[in-house]
């Protein structure tokens, strides 16, 4: 259960996301959120807890990974979304490449 209150905040699996294919530091992490550095911490610092990311530590710097054996299940329900979303965002580059295409021929 803990693992889904985890992903139940959109940044988390926003967090997860990122981390799904490639390893990233803390503060790559960060940039990609209008939040602070220090609010994306707390969100790694649950998502390690539930055991959904991997932490490597290389200096001072501290480098994650999603751990997709321990979201069991929830990894494939992840993917399925992710993929959706990314289906949705295919159609409307589509429909708007066609609203832009039918301006130009005077249709």
């Amino acid at each position: 259960m803990e693992a889904v209150q985890a992903i139940a905040e959109p940044r988390r699996r926003e967090i997860l996301r990122l981390v799904w294919e490639d390893e990233l530091c803390a503060g790559d992490i960060a940039e990609r959120f209008e939040v602070t550095f220090g609010a994306v911490s707390q969100h790694l610092k649950v998502l390690r807890e539930a055991g959904l990311v991997t932490l490597r530590q290389e200096g001072r710097k501290r480098y994650y990974r999603a751990d997709r054996e321990a979201l069991g299940p929830l990894a494939a329900y992840l993917q399925s979304m992710w993929a959706q979303k990314l289906d949705v965002l295919a159609e409307l580059a589509e429909a708007a490449e066609r609203a832009e295409g039918s301006k130009g021929t005077g249709g």
